[in-house]
């Protein structure tokens, strides 16, 4: 059974002291309910032993936003999985558009990167998606297809079960333009079929495939409503405890 899953993605936001008061502060908001969704905060490297012991990890795990794609060794700045792995974090997110634009991650650079997120018992938040050119000529099926299979189908069905997709539509990431609920779920079920032609359909109906672009407690309930959206990968809304529960409360 697939989980639905909301996803914080801090980006390159907040000092430590910072960080560690808004985990506080998304610990008290959550003290009184229970979440009808994973909630993971994915948090800079140097916040993620501190944002680790401040939440409540009956409710809320963290996650790193990168690693590298080497074990270990001379690679001055990087930060290995297995390093992720003893602050506690249990997810890494790959492949977010930024990394791959700004930072030319490719998908072979990603395919060895996840290798050693699941070589660590750490889960990989895989994320995948167009650009505004790609999507205006109508090739978002096309790019997001050639990106799971080009880093991810190396790996067996139990190896992938182990696998988290987010979906975002690069055009709609802090642009304030979002996707409409039926161009969603329409990429999201194709993402779901080119798993299933893959791997068979119980792997795929067990995948959670997050949305990830300007999702906010305004429009999360009717994304989240569609059949083959488990949930989101948020930005900007989950630097404000309160609008990240409100993402949360859309479960």
């Amino acid at each position: 059974m697939r989980q639905n899953i909301v996803a914080g993605n801090w980006k390159m936001n907040k000092t430590l002291q910072e960080g560690v008061e808004l985990a506080s502060e998304l610990k008290s908001i959550l003290a009184s309910k229970t979440p009808n969704c994973k909630v993971i905060v994915g948090v800079p490297a140097t916040h993620i032993t501190e944002v680790v012991k401040t939440v409540d990890a009956d409710k809320v795990a963290v996650a790193a936003q990168n690693c590298a794609d080497k074990e270990s060794g001379a690679y001055t700045g990087e930060i290995s999985a297995s390093m992720v792995k003893s602050t506690g974090a249990e997810y890494i997110i790959l492949g977010h558009s930024e990394r791959r634009e700004y930072y030319g991650e490719t998908n072979e650079i990603l395919k060895e990167k996840t290798d050693l997120t699941l070589a660590n018992g750490l889960t990989p938040i895989f994320c995948i998606g167009e650009v505004l050119e790609e999507r205006e000529a109508n090739k978002q099926n096309e790019v997001v297809k050639t990106q799971i299979e080009e880093a991810l189908f190396h790996l067996s069905a139990e190896e992938f079960g182990k696998i988290v997709i987010a979906y975002e539509p690069v055009w709609a990431i802090g642009t304030g333009k979002v996707a409409t609920p039926e161009q969603a779920q329409e990429i999201h079920a194709y993402i779901r079929s080119v798993i299933a032609d893959k791997y068979g359909a119980e792997v795929a109906d067990n995948c959670s495939i997050l949305y990830g672009g300007s999702c906010k407690p305004g429009n999360a309930k009717e994304l989240f409503a569609n059949p083959d959206v488990d949930g989101g990968l948020i930005g900007g809304a989950s630097l404000n405890a309160e609008d990240f529960v409100g993402i949360i409360d859309a479960f």
